[in-house]
């Protein structure tokens, strides 16, 4: 299923010009080789198609023999190493990292969150975490990889050039979250890599916010860049998908590990993500425009206390976004202006816009009531009052605001 890049404009190239292309046309042109659309007669189609595979059938014993003392991860051989559909993804995840060495598919964004880790970590290991972390990859350092003899320090999301001094004689791994899950600290990814490096250490980023569309993260150092694919990447809610891009050094060890682990992500999943990828920067700029008018909305609101929205000046590391993403997406907070669980169950349930869910990035709307205290262990941040979290979809933003406008009445009573 890893796919290393050989050619990261792929058999899409524009120009034959070396002049670097922009992200627009690399999302349209990445991960369409010839060896994958054209056929021997010439001509050819525009879009890998599905290939569905277990068994890969053999001219020969001969043939087999050869086959398995060959390459046998950028060709067919057995199903679980992956066919062109799954190359195709793979190969344009890599091309959208400059300096990326490949990418690996996943069947979710968790599985591979817990791949990367565990080609970086052994029993004895410490790893350090945001306390801004997506709850489940707590639940994974608390659970699986201390069952494994691996122990875990959570770390102020903010703490930056600091987390130097949180560097320890067994730390071997550093995972960023930025922004973090629900409360939206922006963490100096450049400082924090630039102290792990000096140590030996290595870094981990989800990157699930801004995709590398808004922050390339191995061009600034980050060693493993994860996403959950099930978000902006796929786009529209109907597929679980994840990867990781390993920067110089790390994808053969990344490879290695989740073969191990059997991991492999459906053909059909992987064509849903190549397809929603084409799409990715015309969607991420109408999320981004929606979110920001209606963040900004939200902050003229009297029973908004705060928004906790990345690109606004009184979120935390807001500086740090300024400087060093070229963009934000569609998923922020606001906490209420007082009021308890139930008035912002009220507010929440008045939506008709507003789906009630997990997960987000697709084209529509959610609203879910969220406790960032909750899911804390070295950082304690009080707010003024309940929180909730916003995935701003495609809608009319107009039309969402006057949605939301119904909630707030509904959370008055």
């Amino acid at each position: 299923m890893g796919r290393r890049s050989r050619d990261s404009q792929g058999a899409g190239r524009v120009s034959a010009s070396d002049r670097p292309i922009g992200d627009a046309t690399r999302l349209v042109s990445a991960g369409r080789r010839a060896e994958w659309t054209h056929s021997a007669e010439g001509g050819g189609i525009v879009n890998p198609p599905v290939w569905r595979a277990s068994t890969i059938l053999y001219d020969s014993v001969q043939h087999l023999r050869d086959a398995a003392g060959r390459d046998t991860h950028h060709r067919l051989f057995y199903g679980r190493k992956g066919t062109p559909t799954q190359w195709s993804l793979a190969d344009a995840l890599t091309s959208l990292e400059p300096g990326a060495e490949g990418t690996f598919l996943y069947g979710s964004g968790v599985a591979a969150i817990a791949a990367a880790l565990l080609s970086v970590l052994s029993p004895g290991d410490e790893l350090l975490l945001p306390d801004s972390a997506y709850d489940p990859t707590r639940g994974m350092a608390m659970g699986l990889l201390k069952r494994f003899g691996i122990a875990t320090r959570f770390y102020d999301p903010l703490v930056g050039a600091g987390i130097a001094d949180l560097i320890g004689d067994t730390t071997r791994a550093i995972l960023m979250e930025s922004p973090g899950s629900l409360s939206f600290e922006v963490q100096d990814v450049p400082a924090i890599v630039a102290a792990a490096k000096a140590r030996g250490v290595t870094t981990l980023l989800d990157n699930t916010w801004a995709t590398p569309l808004f922050f390339p993260a191995i061009a600034r150092g980050v060693d493993l860049t994860i996403l959950a694919c099930t978000k902006y990447v796929v786009g529209h809610s109907d597929a679980m998908l994840g990867s990781v891009t390993a920067g110089p050094g790390h994808f053969k060890a990344l490879r290695d590990t989740s073969f191990q682990l059997g991991q492999v992500a459906s053909p059909d999943d992987c064509w849903l993500g190549s397809r929603g990828l084409r799409t990715m920067g015309v969607r991420l700029k109408q999320h981004q425009a929606s979110a920001l008018q209606i963040a900004q909305w939200l902050k003229t609101r009297p029973e908004v206390a705060q928004v906790l929205h990345p690109a606004l000046p009184d979120c935390p590391g807001h500086d740090i976004f300024v400087r060093d993403f070229k963009g934000s997406s569609g998923l922020f907070s606001f906490v209420l202006n007082g009021g308890d669980n139930g008035a912002r169950a009220a507010l929440i349930d008045t939506l008709e816009l507003f789906g009630i869910g997990y997960s987000w990035g697709g084209f529509e709307s959610l609203a879910l009531p969220v406790d960032p205290q909750r899911h804390r262990s070295v950082t304690d941040r009080a707010f003024a009052g309940p929180m909730v979290r916003l995935q701003i979809g495609l809608e009319d933003p107009d039309d969402l605001i006057a949605d939301l406008e119904r909630g707030l009445a509904a959370y008055r009573g």
